[in-house]
């Protein structure tokens, strides 16, 4: 893991968090998913939805891509918890909102949010500055070949438990060494 990560938001974590919230204000309800909590974290200037990746209609196909597997990924998580499964890793978290979204869930459910150190550490900061609960974080940089497993059983993950694993925002992001590294831990 590099010694000194960036402390900063990835573009592509600050997008999907603004997508989501656009989600509740141009789409028409029923909302698939209600989320606010990425533009409180993003806190972007007053014009972020003149970006031409904001765009109501251009970007309307990313959105309900977006807004439905996290919708999809939540419920199953929810399910599983009323079944008894009390693990869910997040691998490439960005700044998804669940623990905060569902603090009754994220009591009984421990939510491991695996992403790199520098993000990760200003979600940290952002979220102790809104006052709002933070989930597990595992500082794991895929790239540097860090050992995410080893990294999540230190963070309290127990292997010989139940858990729901969710992969849906990281592996296009991989290269194909990264990749090849996360089919062997597998």
């Amino acid at each position: 893991m590099q010694s000194n990560p960036i402390e900063t938001v990835e573009s592509s974590a600050a997008r999907v968090a603004l997508w989501r919230a656009l989600h509740v204000e141009v789409d028409a309800p029923p909302h698939v998913l209600d989320d606010s909590i990425g533009l409180r974290l993003v806190a972007p200037d007053d014009d972020w939805r003149k970006r031409p990746d904001m765009h109501p209609e251009g970007t309307r196909l990313f959105r309900a891509s977006i807004v439905g597997r996290a919708r999809f990924i939540e419920d199953l998580v929810v399910e599983r918890a009323q079944q008894g499964v009390d693990q869910y890793v997040i691998l490439g978290a960005g700044l998804d909102s669940f623990a905060q979204r569902k603090p009754a869930v994220a009591d009984a459910v421990k939510v491991f949010e695996i992403d790199q150190p520098g993000p990760q550490a200003w979600k940290r900061r952002r979220l102790g500055e809104l006052d709002l609960p933070a989930p597990h974080f595992v500082a794991v940089d895929f790239e540097a070949n860090d050992d995410w497993w080893e990294r999540l059983a230190a963070a309290g993950f127990d292997a010989g438990k139940p858990v729901v694993v969710a992969a849906s925002g990281v592996s296009m992001y991989l290269t194909g060494s990264s990749q090849k590294t996360e089919n062997k831990a597998r």
